[in-house]
This record gives structure tokens, sequence and C-alpha cells, in this order.
């Protein structure tokens, strides 16, 4: 079965100390349905149209439980908690097997 994965890019913070509740929030409802951070945050190197703002990556052992965790209730919490002084391109994909 192949992996499921949620990527955010962050072109825009501006203000990044409000993320902080949308983080503890979002951390806790990735750990509860079963995902792994495997970046958050980190140093980029960006190529072509590559944008080097922060870009967090966390894997789950499948696509479906990568939207599971993304629609349950304890992540719709803390996407309430994620402030608008964020721009956010974020995509739920499936790995290769």
């Amino acid at each position: 079965m192949a992996k499921g994965y949620w990527v955010s890019v962050y072109p825009a913070i501006s203000d990044p100390g409000r993320l902080t509740a949308y983080n503890e929030l979002a951390r806790q409802a990735v750990q509860a349905g079963g995902g792994r951070t495997l970046s958050r945050g980190g140093r980029v190197v960006a190529h072509e149209a590559g944008i080097t703002q922060r870009v967090v990556l966390v894997e789950f052992d499948s696509f479906e439980r990568a939207v599971a965790a993304y629609e349950s209730e304890a992540y719709q919490k803390a996407l309430v908690a994620l402030p608008e002084s964020v721009e956010r391109d974020f995509r739920i994909i499936e790995g290769i097997d």
C-alpha cells in the first residue's frame, strides 16, 4: 500500500509567532492520525520556480490515512487556529509503492 504525505509550503508568513497555537494543535492531530513529521521548517535549496520559505512534510502509512487525518475533528480545530497572516499551499499526495 502506498504511503500518503502532507506537503505544505508557506510562501508568506507575516507573523511567525501566531503559528504557535496552530502548530501545537496540528502536531497533536498528526500524531493521533498516525502521521510522522519528516521535515518542518528546515533548510531549503530551491531550484527553478521553487521558493525557499518554510516547508513541512508529514508521512502517513497510507494515502487514505493522510486524508482521514486532514478531515479529522482534531485537525479541523487546528485549521481554525491557523492565522490569517499565513499563506499556505497544502497538498495530500500518494507515494509510490
